[in-house]
Protein backbone atom coordinates (compact mmCIF):
# COMPACT_ATOMS: atom_id res chain seq x y z
CA UNK A 1 0.00 0.00 0.00
CA UNK A 2 1.42 3.44 -0.88
CA UNK A 3 2.29 5.64 2.06
CA UNK A 4 0.23 8.40 3.66
CA UNK A 5 1.15 12.05 3.96
CA UNK A 6 2.90 13.10 7.14
CA UNK A 7 -0.11 15.28 8.10
CA UNK A 8 -2.34 12.21 7.99
CA UNK A 9 0.04 10.27 10.20
CA UNK A 10 0.08 12.99 12.86
CA UNK A 11 -3.70 13.43 12.93
CA UNK A 12 -6.44 11.17 14.25
CA UNK A 13 -10.13 11.25 15.12
CA UNK A 14 -11.10 13.67 17.88
CA UNK A 15 -11.62 12.27 21.36
CA UNK A 16 -15.33 13.08 21.31
CA UNK A 17 -15.76 11.31 17.97
CA UNK A 18 -13.78 8.29 19.21
CA UNK A 19 -16.01 8.00 22.30
CA UNK A 20 -19.14 8.35 20.18
CA UNK A 21 -17.90 5.58 17.89
CA UNK A 22 -17.25 3.30 20.88
CA UNK A 23 -20.70 4.09 22.29
CA UNK A 24 -22.31 3.12 18.97
CA UNK A 25 -20.32 -0.11 18.95
CA UNK A 26 -21.52 -1.02 22.44
CA UNK A 27 -25.11 -0.24 21.46
CA UNK A 28 -24.75 -2.53 18.46
CA UNK A 29 -23.68 -5.24 20.89
CA UNK A 30 -26.93 -4.77 22.79
CA UNK A 31 -25.65 -2.54 25.63
CA UNK A 32 -27.86 0.19 27.08
CA UNK A 33 -25.72 3.29 26.50
CA UNK A 34 -26.55 6.92 27.23
CA UNK A 35 -24.22 9.12 25.20
CA UNK A 36 -23.33 12.50 26.67
CA UNK A 37 -20.25 12.79 24.48
CA UNK A 38 -21.41 14.92 21.55
CA UNK A 39 -22.81 18.47 21.55
CA UNK A 40 -25.71 17.70 19.22
CA UNK A 41 -29.00 19.35 20.31
CA UNK A 42 -31.97 17.06 20.73
CA UNK A 43 -34.46 19.68 19.53
CA UNK A 44 -35.79 19.76 15.94
CA UNK A 45 -34.92 22.47 13.45
CA UNK A 46 -37.40 25.40 13.46
CA UNK A 47 -40.46 24.61 11.29
CA UNK A 48 -40.05 27.78 9.21
CA UNK A 49 -36.48 26.76 8.37
CA UNK A 50 -37.65 23.34 7.19
CA UNK A 51 -40.42 24.99 5.16
CA UNK A 52 -37.88 27.29 3.51
CA UNK A 53 -35.70 24.32 2.56
CA UNK A 54 -38.67 22.52 1.02
CA UNK A 55 -39.70 25.62 -0.89
CA UNK A 56 -36.18 25.99 -2.29
CA UNK A 57 -36.18 22.38 -3.43
CA UNK A 58 -39.68 22.68 -4.94
CA UNK A 59 -38.56 25.75 -6.90
CA UNK A 60 -35.65 23.82 -8.35
CA UNK A 61 -32.95 25.82 -6.57
CA UNK A 62 -30.38 23.08 -6.98
CA UNK A 63 -27.66 24.72 -9.09
CA UNK A 64 -24.14 25.57 -7.95
CA UNK A 65 -24.27 28.27 -5.27
CA UNK A 66 -22.09 31.40 -5.11
CA UNK A 67 -18.78 30.58 -3.45
CA UNK A 68 -19.27 33.08 -0.61
CA UNK A 69 -22.97 32.34 -0.01
CA UNK A 70 -26.40 33.16 -1.41
CA UNK A 71 -27.06 36.92 -1.39
CA UNK A 72 -30.18 36.46 0.78
CA UNK A 73 -28.26 34.46 3.37
CA UNK A 74 -25.38 36.92 3.42
CA UNK A 75 -27.85 39.73 4.03
CA UNK A 76 -29.47 37.70 6.82
CA UNK A 77 -26.02 37.13 8.35
CA UNK A 78 -25.28 40.87 8.18
CA UNK A 79 -28.58 41.59 9.94
CA UNK A 80 -27.79 38.93 12.54
CA UNK A 81 -24.42 40.50 13.38
CA UNK A 82 -26.02 43.95 13.73
CA UNK A 83 -28.93 42.65 15.79
CA UNK A 84 -27.01 40.41 18.16
CA UNK A 85 -23.65 42.14 18.61
CA UNK A 86 -24.02 45.60 17.11
CA UNK A 87 -21.27 44.88 14.58
CA UNK A 88 -21.80 46.04 10.99
CA UNK A 89 -20.22 44.22 8.04
CA UNK A 90 -20.34 45.00 4.34
CA UNK A 91 -21.35 42.26 1.91
CA UNK A 92 -17.74 41.53 1.00
CA UNK A 93 -16.89 41.13 4.70
CA UNK A 94 -19.20 38.10 5.15
CA UNK A 95 -18.89 34.53 3.90
CA UNK A 96 -20.79 31.25 4.30
CA UNK A 97 -19.11 27.85 4.74
CA UNK A 98 -19.92 24.20 5.36
CA UNK A 99 -20.28 24.61 9.12
CA UNK A 100 -18.25 26.67 11.55
CA UNK A 101 -15.45 24.13 11.33
CA UNK A 102 -14.82 24.93 7.68
CA UNK A 103 -14.77 28.64 8.49
CA UNK A 104 -11.95 27.93 10.95
CA UNK A 105 -10.04 25.77 8.49
CA UNK A 106 -10.45 28.40 5.76
CA UNK A 107 -8.98 31.02 8.10
CA UNK A 108 -6.00 28.83 9.01
CA UNK A 109 -5.40 27.84 5.38
CA UNK A 110 -5.36 31.51 4.43
CA UNK A 111 -2.94 32.65 7.14
CA UNK A 112 -0.78 29.85 8.60
CA UNK A 113 2.59 28.81 7.27
CA UNK A 114 4.48 25.87 8.82
CA UNK A 115 5.83 26.93 12.20
CA UNK A 116 3.31 29.71 12.72
CA UNK A 117 1.64 29.67 16.14
CA UNK A 118 -1.96 29.79 17.36
CA UNK A 119 -2.54 30.84 20.97
CA UNK A 120 -5.39 28.78 22.42
CA UNK A 121 -6.76 29.20 25.95
CA UNK A 122 -7.51 25.76 27.40
CA UNK A 123 -9.72 23.90 28.09
CA UNK A 124 -10.72 24.27 24.44
CA UNK A 125 -12.57 22.45 21.70
CA UNK A 126 -10.26 19.72 20.46
CA UNK A 127 -10.50 20.73 16.79
CA UNK A 128 -8.69 24.06 17.15
CA UNK A 129 -5.28 22.57 17.85
CA UNK A 130 -5.74 19.65 15.47
CA UNK A 131 -6.60 21.91 12.54
CA UNK A 132 -3.56 24.08 13.20
CA UNK A 133 -1.31 21.01 13.41
CA UNK A 134 -2.65 19.56 10.15
CA UNK A 135 -1.30 22.69 8.42
CA UNK A 136 2.04 22.58 10.23
CA UNK A 137 1.01 25.23 12.74
CA UNK A 138 2.01 25.12 16.39
CA UNK A 139 -0.65 25.42 19.14
CA UNK A 140 0.41 27.46 22.18
CA UNK A 141 -1.85 26.51 25.08
CA UNK A 142 -2.71 28.96 27.85
CA UNK A 143 -4.29 27.28 30.90
CA UNK A 144 -7.49 28.82 32.25
CA UNK A 145 -7.66 27.43 35.81
CA UNK A 146 -10.84 26.33 37.52
CA UNK A 147 -10.23 28.80 40.37
CA UNK A 148 -10.42 31.62 37.80
CA UNK A 149 -13.75 30.40 36.49
CA UNK A 150 -11.96 28.75 33.54
CA UNK A 151 -11.26 32.24 32.17
CA UNK A 152 -7.90 33.35 30.76
CA UNK A 153 -5.67 35.89 32.47
CA UNK A 154 -4.57 38.68 30.16
CA UNK A 155 -0.95 38.46 31.31
CA UNK A 156 -0.89 34.73 30.52
CA UNK A 157 -2.23 35.34 27.01
CA UNK A 158 0.36 38.04 26.36
CA UNK A 159 3.18 35.84 27.65
CA UNK A 160 2.25 33.22 25.03
CA UNK A 161 2.48 35.65 22.11
CA UNK A 162 5.72 35.56 20.15
CA UNK A 163 7.02 36.70 16.76
CA UNK A 164 5.51 33.63 15.01
CA UNK A 165 2.07 34.05 16.59
CA UNK A 166 -0.60 34.44 13.91
CA UNK A 167 -3.82 33.96 15.87
CA UNK A 168 -5.27 34.40 19.32
CA UNK A 169 -8.35 32.20 19.41
CA UNK A 170 -11.20 32.82 21.87
CA UNK A 171 -14.39 30.82 22.38
CA UNK A 172 -17.24 32.05 24.58
CA UNK A 173 -19.52 30.66 25.83
CA UNK A 174 -16.83 28.06 26.03
CA UNK A 175 -16.78 24.45 24.92
CA UNK A 176 -16.16 22.48 27.17
CA UNK A 177 -16.46 24.60 30.35
CA UNK A 178 -19.39 26.91 29.62
CA UNK A 179 -17.32 29.88 30.82
CA UNK A 180 -18.42 33.32 29.61
CA UNK A 181 -15.89 36.16 29.57
CA UNK A 182 -17.34 39.46 30.84
CA UNK A 183 -17.05 42.53 28.59
CA UNK A 184 -14.45 44.03 30.93
CA UNK A 185 -12.09 41.10 30.38
CA UNK A 186 -12.64 41.12 26.62
CA UNK A 187 -11.89 44.84 26.47
CA UNK A 188 -8.65 44.22 28.41
CA UNK A 189 -7.67 41.50 25.94
CA UNK A 190 -8.36 43.93 23.12
CA UNK A 191 -6.11 46.58 24.65
CA UNK A 192 -3.36 43.99 25.12
CA UNK A 193 -3.57 42.99 21.46
CA UNK A 194 -3.01 46.58 20.41
CA UNK A 195 0.60 45.95 21.47
CA UNK A 196 0.84 43.01 19.04
CA UNK A 197 -0.32 44.23 15.62
CA UNK A 198 0.94 41.08 13.85
CA UNK A 199 -1.67 38.87 15.57
CA UNK A 200 -5.07 38.05 14.14
CA UNK A 201 -7.98 37.64 16.59
CA UNK A 202 -10.55 34.87 16.08
CA UNK A 203 -13.66 34.68 18.23
CA UNK A 204 -15.76 31.53 17.96
CA UNK A 205 -19.22 32.72 19.00
CA UNK A 206 -21.08 29.54 18.05
CA UNK A 207 -22.79 29.31 21.47
CA UNK A 208 -23.53 33.05 21.82
CA UNK A 209 -27.28 32.58 22.38
CA UNK A 210 -26.83 29.81 24.94
CA UNK A 211 -25.72 32.19 27.68
CA UNK A 212 -27.08 32.25 31.22
CA UNK A 213 -24.89 35.08 32.54
CA UNK A 214 -26.64 38.33 33.51
CA UNK A 215 -26.80 40.60 30.50
CA UNK A 216 -26.13 37.80 28.02
CA UNK A 217 -23.05 37.44 25.85
CA UNK A 218 -21.12 40.30 24.27
CA UNK A 219 -18.53 39.42 21.63
CA UNK A 220 -15.01 40.78 21.71
CA UNK A 221 -15.81 42.16 18.25
CA UNK A 222 -18.10 44.62 20.03
CA UNK A 223 -15.87 45.07 23.10
CA UNK A 224 -12.70 45.83 21.12
CA UNK A 225 -13.84 47.62 17.95
CA UNK A 226 -10.34 49.07 17.46
CA UNK A 227 -9.25 45.59 16.32
CA UNK A 228 -11.89 45.37 13.59
CA UNK A 229 -9.33 45.16 10.78
CA UNK A 230 -7.89 41.92 12.22
CA UNK A 231 -10.84 40.27 13.96
CA UNK A 232 -12.72 37.31 12.53
CA UNK A 233 -16.10 36.43 14.07
CA UNK A 234 -17.28 32.85 13.55
CA UNK A 235 -20.85 31.70 14.13
CA UNK A 236 -23.52 29.51 12.56
CA UNK A 237 -26.92 27.90 12.89
CA UNK A 238 -25.86 24.60 14.48
CA UNK A 239 -26.23 25.26 18.20
CA UNK A 240 -28.62 28.23 18.30
CA UNK A 241 -31.23 26.65 16.03
CA UNK A 242 -30.48 22.94 16.59
CA UNK A 243 -29.37 22.56 12.96
CA UNK A 244 -26.03 20.78 13.30
CA UNK A 245 -26.64 18.47 10.34
CA UNK A 246 -27.48 21.28 7.93
CA UNK A 247 -23.78 22.28 7.94
CA UNK A 248 -24.02 26.06 7.61
CA UNK A 249 -21.50 28.32 9.31
CA UNK A 250 -20.55 31.89 8.55
CA UNK A 251 -18.03 34.57 9.39
CA UNK A 252 -17.60 38.31 9.44
CA UNK A 253 -14.21 39.95 9.10
CA UNK A 254 -11.90 42.14 7.04
CA UNK A 255 -12.63 41.96 3.31
CA UNK A 256 -9.09 40.89 2.40
CA UNK A 257 -9.14 37.97 4.84
CA UNK A 258 -12.66 36.94 3.80
CA UNK A 259 -11.62 36.93 0.14
CA UNK A 260 -8.58 34.75 0.91
CA UNK A 261 -10.78 32.36 2.89
CA UNK A 262 -13.19 32.12 -0.05
CA UNK A 263 -10.27 31.22 -2.32
CA UNK A 264 -9.30 28.43 0.09
CA UNK A 265 -12.88 27.16 0.19
CA UNK A 266 -13.08 27.25 -3.59
CA UNK A 267 -10.34 24.64 -3.77
CA UNK A 268 -12.02 22.37 -1.21
CA UNK A 269 -15.81 22.27 -1.41
CA UNK A 270 -16.90 25.41 -3.28
CA UNK A 271 -20.20 26.83 -2.00
CA UNK A 272 -22.66 25.46 0.54
CA UNK A 273 -25.69 23.58 -0.76
CA UNK A 274 -28.50 25.95 -1.68
CA UNK A 275 -31.29 24.19 0.20
CA UNK A 276 -29.43 24.39 3.51
CA UNK A 277 -28.63 28.04 2.85
CA UNK A 278 -32.31 28.81 2.30
CA UNK A 279 -33.12 27.15 5.61
CA UNK A 280 -30.36 29.09 7.36
CA UNK A 281 -31.64 32.43 6.05
CA UNK A 282 -35.12 31.57 7.31
CA UNK A 283 -33.77 30.61 10.73
CA UNK A 284 -31.82 33.87 11.08
CA UNK A 285 -34.62 36.12 9.84
CA UNK A 286 -37.61 34.23 11.23
CA UNK A 287 -39.18 34.21 14.70
CA UNK A 288 -36.53 34.07 17.41
CA UNK A 289 -38.77 32.91 20.29
CA UNK A 290 -37.43 29.37 20.01
CA UNK A 291 -33.92 30.57 20.82
CA UNK A 292 -34.79 31.89 24.28
CA UNK A 293 -37.13 28.99 24.97
CA UNK A 294 -34.46 26.40 24.30
CA UNK A 295 -31.80 28.33 26.19
CA UNK A 296 -34.13 28.21 29.22
CA UNK A 297 -34.36 24.41 28.88
CA UNK A 298 -30.56 24.13 28.70
CA UNK A 299 -30.30 26.21 31.85
CA UNK A 300 -32.70 23.87 33.67
CA UNK A 301 -30.69 20.88 32.51
CA UNK A 302 -27.47 22.53 33.63
CA UNK A 303 -28.89 23.00 37.12
CA UNK A 304 -30.03 19.37 37.30
CA UNK A 305 -26.67 18.01 36.15
CA UNK A 306 -24.45 20.29 38.27
CA UNK A 307 -26.42 19.51 41.43
CA UNK A 308 -26.35 15.77 40.71
CA UNK A 309 -22.63 15.68 39.98
CA UNK A 310 -21.73 17.57 43.14
CA UNK A 311 -24.01 15.29 45.15
CA UNK A 312 -22.25 12.29 43.60
CA UNK A 313 -18.95 13.42 45.10
CA UNK A 314 -17.43 15.08 42.04
CA UNK A 315 -16.66 18.81 41.91
CA UNK A 316 -18.56 20.72 39.26
CA UNK A 317 -18.25 24.44 38.54
CA UNK A 318 -21.53 26.02 37.39
CA UNK A 319 -21.21 26.92 33.70
CA UNK A 320 -22.62 30.23 32.51
CA UNK A 321 -23.36 29.13 28.96
CA UNK A 322 -23.28 26.47 26.23
CA UNK A 323 -24.65 22.99 26.99
CA UNK A 324 -21.81 21.27 28.80
CA UNK A 325 -20.74 20.53 32.35
CA UNK A 326 -17.05 20.09 33.12
CA UNK A 327 -16.71 18.36 36.50
CA UNK A 328 -13.43 17.47 38.16
CA UNK A 329 -12.99 13.77 38.90
CA UNK A 330 -10.08 14.46 41.25
CA UNK A 331 -12.10 13.33 44.31
CA UNK A 332 -12.28 9.75 42.98
CA UNK A 333 -8.80 9.30 41.51
CA UNK A 334 -6.87 6.39 42.93
CA UNK A 335 -9.96 4.29 43.53
CA UNK A 336 -10.95 1.00 41.92
CA UNK A 337 -14.13 -0.01 40.10
CA UNK A 338 -16.17 -3.13 40.91
CA UNK A 339 -14.64 -4.77 37.81
CA UNK A 340 -11.12 -4.04 39.03
CA UNK A 341 -10.19 -1.00 36.96
CA UNK A 342 -8.01 1.51 38.78
CA UNK A 343 -9.04 5.13 38.20
CA UNK A 344 -5.71 6.87 37.77
CA UNK A 345 -6.73 9.56 35.26
CA UNK A 346 -9.78 11.29 33.85
CA UNK A 347 -9.41 9.07 30.76
CA UNK A 348 -9.61 6.00 33.03
CA UNK A 349 -12.74 7.40 34.65
CA UNK A 350 -14.44 8.13 31.33
CA UNK A 351 -13.68 4.70 29.90
CA UNK A 352 -14.76 2.84 33.05
CA UNK A 353 -17.94 4.92 33.22
CA UNK A 354 -18.75 3.93 29.65
CA UNK A 355 -17.83 0.27 29.95
CA UNK A 356 -19.29 -0.39 33.41
CA UNK A 357 -22.13 2.12 33.79
CA UNK A 358 -23.16 2.75 30.20
CA UNK A 359 -22.60 6.52 30.16
CA UNK A 360 -20.41 8.06 27.45
CA UNK A 361 -18.48 11.23 28.30
CA UNK A 362 -15.19 12.75 27.10
CA UNK A 363 -12.07 13.03 29.23
CA UNK A 364 -10.87 16.54 30.02
CA UNK A 365 -7.37 15.75 28.82
CA UNK A 366 -8.72 15.80 25.28
CA UNK A 367 -9.59 19.49 25.81
CA UNK A 368 -6.24 20.29 27.36
CA UNK A 369 -7.04 20.03 31.07
CA UNK A 370 -7.14 17.12 33.51
CA UNK A 371 -8.58 15.61 35.65
CA UNK A 372 -12.01 16.57 34.28
CA UNK A 373 -14.67 15.08 32.04
CA UNK A 374 -17.03 16.84 29.66
CA UNK A 375 -20.73 16.05 29.86
CA UNK A 376 -23.08 17.27 27.14
CA UNK A 377 -26.55 18.35 28.29
CA UNK A 378 -27.81 18.50 24.70
CA UNK A 379 -30.02 15.46 25.25
CA UNK A 380 -33.46 14.94 26.70
CA UNK A 381 -33.96 15.64 30.39
CA UNK A 382 -35.12 12.12 31.24
CA UNK A 383 -31.94 10.62 29.78
CA UNK A 384 -29.85 13.19 31.65
CA UNK A 385 -31.49 12.27 34.97
CA UNK A 386 -30.87 8.57 34.30
CA UNK A 387 -27.26 9.26 33.31
CA UNK A 388 -26.71 11.26 36.50
CA UNK A 389 -28.16 8.42 38.55
CA UNK A 390 -25.75 5.98 36.88
CA UNK A 391 -22.80 8.34 37.51
CA UNK A 392 -23.79 8.60 41.17
CA UNK A 393 -24.07 4.83 41.52
CA UNK A 394 -20.74 4.36 39.72
CA UNK A 395 -18.96 6.83 42.01
CA UNK A 396 -20.52 5.19 45.08
CA UNK A 397 -19.25 1.79 43.93
CA UNK A 398 -15.61 2.88 43.76
CA UNK A 399 -13.34 1.53 46.46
Amino acid sequence: MPGLAERARRTSFSASMSVAMRARQLRAEGRDIISLAIGDPDFPAPPHAIAAAKAAADKGRTSYPPLDGLPELKEAVRRKFRRDQGVDYAADEVMVANGGKQVLMNAFLATLDPGDEVVIPVPAWVAYADMAKVLGGVPRFVPCPENNGFLPRVEDLEAAIGPRTRWLLLNFPNNPTGAVAPPRLLAEIGRMLERHPHVWLLTDDMYEHLCFAPGGYRSIAACAPQLRDRTLVVSGISKTYSMTGWRVGFAGGPAGLIRAMCVMQGHQTAGVNVIAQAAAAAALDGPQDVVAERAAVYRERRDIVVAALNAAGLRCHTPEGAFYAFPSVAPVLGRTTPEGRRIGTDADFAMALLEEAGVATVSGGAFGMSPFIRISTATDTASLREACARIAAFCASLR
